[in-house]
Parts: structure tokens; C-alpha cells; sequence
């Protein structure tokens, strides 16, 4: 026990010495014997290094076993059924070469305790496949040099040694970021020079990253909705409505808030049924959210389309077609992770998958939330019309290109028309006798001022409406005759 303790020890030590890359704990127990890794080679991402796998076992002694052997294999995934061989063909395989193997041809004697690989495994493999016997009395560290991208494992069986510790580093050429986190270089270059800074906030600040994260998702989904609904362009308020729109966005960034943390502290690969509990609640608003968005949008669209306001109905329309195809991609991925995730527990799934998982997890969200932003962006932009109509209704057209004019006028105005046609006509239906004693009655008196006229009809502002015969135009009766007598001279 005391030698286990010291070979820990050592190992420990060695990892500190050394670069920290992917390094692993592998051993005899069943989930510690196989470690894998993506591996990229060096003209894939540069680096100035080769990429290598190296596998060290401290030297140590076993009380009652004389020479302790591990079998040692590395290979590429791709591989994996040149591995192991078959005595018959419904027989299990056989994977290590023993005494018994080396009876029946399958390996020979110097080989002992490797790995057996299948006839011609050399020449159908894509990769090396390094199989070796590690003898623990003295261990040499073992290198592994990749020369193509691939998914590499390490297998490891106790051929004599019933108990056994080792370390493998996956050393990319790039650096000691793991091959499945390298889209993600430049943001971890950020985050690491600002832990250099500050070591003892690295974990406030992931909790903070998930509740900015959180509020982000709420924050946006709330503003979509009360711009559908036409808050700020179609209507000034929203009344009681607001209050549950609110009620929605805080459930959200609770539900959101929770999902972020348990993907902090579950990794994907021992996600279990129990995280239903927190993605149901989080599905349900956030369906919540693109249904009542939609019902509003198409609410607006019409109330919009009834007032002829076009300007604003194109804008909405820009924004519908937004969300629809958000909606489409969402479901459409969704729908393809599905299938994928359904396939999780195949051997081949993350040798396959390991290059696009960061996009899955991290990526393709991110991208729709992005470009949803941008197109918003693009369409509420300042132009002429968006400033024109912004705090104004446009004036509405009929189908003739017609401008439709509400009446501006004030309850009474119709009975002041009325009234006014009334004595336009009661004057000039009087008698013609009486207009002609009128003017024998103003030829014999003196010459003076004609009477004043009744001004003409005031609009709201007090200026008028349709002036002829103002009084500045100081019309005498007698010019008027004058008038009248060269018209009809005229039409003789």
C-alpha cells in the first residue's frame, strides 16, 4: 500500500514538472482501463511541436508477482476491429497473447502479454497501432507520435499485475487545450490572462457568466414579445397585458438561471433523467414565449393592415419571417440532435462526434441568436420612413391611390354648414322688387361706404376658409354694375 501511495506521489510530481496537458488517470478498474482523446495533427490547427500520446507507469514492485506486465494498446478508432482475434467464429474474442494463444499460432512467445491484433492489421490500419508489454520493475515512458487527425484511445489490461497506476497525456501541437475545445482558443486566451489576474474568482465569475447568460435569454425574449404586441409604434400602452408579460420573463430567467447551473455542474457525459426536471419547466416558457409572440405579431399585422399603415406592416412582416425561420432552424436542429443523442450510447458516436460537439453544446444557438439580432437591427434601423413614422400614423390610401382624410371637424360643425347654406339662400331668394327699390332708394341718397359684409367662415385656427370679396378689396356697388355692363356688351 505504502508503494501504491509513493508511485501517486511520483506521479503527481511528474505531472507538475511537466506541461499540464490532457492528462488522465488510467488503471485495472473498468472505467479507468480505456481513455480516449481527439487528436489533430500539426498541419490542422499549426503548433510548434508534433503532437504526440505519452504513456508513463512508475516503476514499482508487486509482493508475490515476480515480473508485473500491463498490455499496453494505442490506436485510432477507426481501427478498433483489428483488435483481438477470433479462435472460432461464434467464439468470444481473444485479446491478449498468452502461453495459450502462442499454442494455437495466433502470436509468438516473444510477444507475450501484448495486445493481439488481427492478420494483416498492419496494412489495413490508417494509423500505427502500438501494442506493448510494460514490464512495471522497469517502466520506460512510452510515446506515441500522431501523425493524422483522429479519435486515439489508450486500453490498458493487467496481463500479471493485479493492480496498477499510470498516467497518459494527450500532448496536441498547438498547445495543452484539448482537441474538442480549440474553436474555443481565443475566448480561453481571454479567460486566461485574466486568471492570472485574479485565480480566486473563477468560479463567481462562471455563476455570474450563467445569470448574465440567463438574463440575456429573458431580456430578449421580453422585448420580442412587447414589440409584437406594437408597444411603442402601433399603441402607447400595453395596459394589464404588461404585467403578465413580465410575470413570463422573470419564470424564464428563474428556469433559464437553473438549467445554466446544472450544466455547470453535470457534464454532458453523466447527464441523467433527473435533468428533465429542469429543461421541462425551461421548454415550457420558452414555448410560452414563441407562441403568444407569434398570436401578437399576427394581431398586429392586422390591425396594421386594416389602418393601411404600409410602412409599419412591412416592417412587422420583415419580423415575422425573423421568427419563423428562427423557428424552422431551432426545430430543424433540434429534430437532427435528437436523432443524434439517440445514438449516445453506440461505441461510435464520439469518436465521430468530438470534432462538432463544441458546436452543438455552444455554437449554433449562439449563431441564430446572433443573426436574429443583427436582422432586428437592420430593419428598426434610423432610416427616412422609420423616423418619419416612428410617433406618427401614415396617412392611409384607398386601392385609386386616393389619400382618405378623417373627419377633423367638431361635433357642431355640421349645423353651422347648415345653418349658413340656410341664409345664403333666404338672401338671395328676396323678391327682385325689392333689390330694385333698394337701389332707387340708394340713388337718391348721398354716396357712402358700403355696408360691412359678413365675414366668411373661420376655421378651428381663426384663419379662413374660401375668402372672396375680402373686406381689403374695398369693392364699390357701382364697379360692380360697371362690371356687369361690359360683361354683357361684351356677349353682344
Amino acid at each position: 500500500m505504502l508503494k501504491r501511495c509513493l508511485s501517486v506521489s511520483l506521479l503527481l510530481g511528474l505531472s507538475l514538472w511537466t506541461a499540464q496537458a490532457l492528462e488522465v488517470k488510467i488503471d485495472e478498474s473498468p472505467e479507468n482501463n480505456q481513455k480516449c482523446a481527439g487528436m489533430y495533427s500539426r498541419s490542422a490547427w499549426g503548433g510548434p511541436v508534433d503532437p504526440f500520446i505519452l504513456a508513463v507507469f512508475p516503476n514499482t514492485t508487486i509482493e508475490g508477482v515476480e515480473d508485473p506486465i500491463v498490455s499496453l494498446i494505442i490506436f485510432e478508432w477507426k481501427d478498433y476491429d483489428l483488435i483481438g482475434v477470433y479462435p472460432q467464429p461464434d467464439s468470444a474474442m481473444k485479446a491478449i497473447c498468452d502461453p495459450d494463444a502462442v499454442k494455437k499460432g495466433f502470436c509468438e512467445e516473444s510477444h507475450v502479454g501484448e495486445w493481439l491484433l488481427a492478420p494483416n492489421a498492419t496494412e489495413k490500419s490508417g494509423n500505427v497501432i502500438l501494442t506493448q508489454a510494460v514490464h512495471l520493475n522497469s517502466a520506460q515512458p512510452i510515446n506515441y507520435p500522431i501523425i493524422k487527425t483522429g479519435y486515439y484511445c489508450v486500453a490498458v489490461s493487467g496481463y500479471s499485475a493485479p493492480e496498477f497506476t499510470g498516467v497518459i497525456e494527450f500532448r496536441e501541437a498547438y498547445g495543452e487545450l484539448p482537441a474538442t475545445q480549440i474553436p474555443k482558443l481565443p475566448f480561453y486566451g481571454g479567460s486566461g490572462a485574466s486568471s492570472t489576474i485574479n485565480t480566486d474568482m473563477i468560479s463567481v465569475l462562471l455563476v455570474m457568466v450563467a445569470i448574465l447568460n440567463a438574463f440575456r435569454n429573458s431580456f430578449s425574449f421580453f422585448l420580442l414579445l412587447i414589440v409584437c404586441m406594437g408597444y411603442g409604434v402601433v399603441k402607447p400602452s400595453l395596459g394589464r397585458t404588461m404585467v403578465w408579460v413580465r410575470w413570463l420573463a422573470i419564470a424564464h430567467f428563474v428556469f433559464g438561471l437553473a438549467y445554466a447551473i446544472t450544466s455547470l455542474l453535470v457534464s454532458p457525459e453523466t447527464a441523467n433523467p433527473f435533468l428533465l426536471l429542469v429543461v421541462l419547466p425551461l421548454a415550457a416558457t420558452l414555448t410560452a414565449f414563441y407562441v403568444w409572440t407569434l398570436n401578437s405579431l399576427n394581431f398586429t399585422l392586422k390591425d396594421l393592415r386594416e389602418r393601411k399603415q404600409t410602412v409599419k406592416e412591412a416592417m412587422y412582416k420583415k419580423l415575422w419571417w425573423c421568427i419563423l425561420i428562427s423557428i424552422l432552424v431551432i426545430f430543424a436542429f433540434s429534430f437532427f440532435n435528437s436523432f443524434t443523442f439517440a445514438s449516445a450510447s453506440d461505441p461510435d458516436y464520439v469518436p465521430f462526434h468530438w470534432k462538432s460537439r463544441w458546436f452543438v453544446f455552444d455554437g449554433w444557438l449562439n449563431l441564430v441568436y446572433f443573426a436574429d439580432v443583427a436582422w432586428i437591427a437592420y430593419v428598426w434601423r434610423p432610416t427616412a420612413n422609420n423616423r418619419r413614422f416612428a410617433m406618427s400614423d401614415e396617412i392611409a390610401q384607398d386601392e385609386n391611390g386616393e389619400f382618405e382624410f378623417a373627419d377633423i371637424g367638431a361635433p357642431d360643425d355640421s349645423d353651422d354648414e347648415a345653418q349658413i347654406g340656410v341664409k345664403t339662400r333666404s338672401t338671395n331668394s328676396q323678391p327682385e322688387n325689392s333689390a330694385s327699390a333698394a337701389q332707387q332708394g340708394q340713388a337718391s341718397q348721398p354716396t357712402r361706404a358700403p355696408p360691412k359684409q359678413e365675414s366668411p367662415r373661420d376655421s378651428f385656427d381663426r384663419e379662413t376658409i374660401f375668402a372672396v370679396g375680402e373686406d381689403g378689396d374695398k369693392f364699390s356697388d357701382d364697379e360692380g354694375d360697371e362690371e356687369a355692363t361690359k360683361l354683357v356688351g361684351g356677349r353682344r
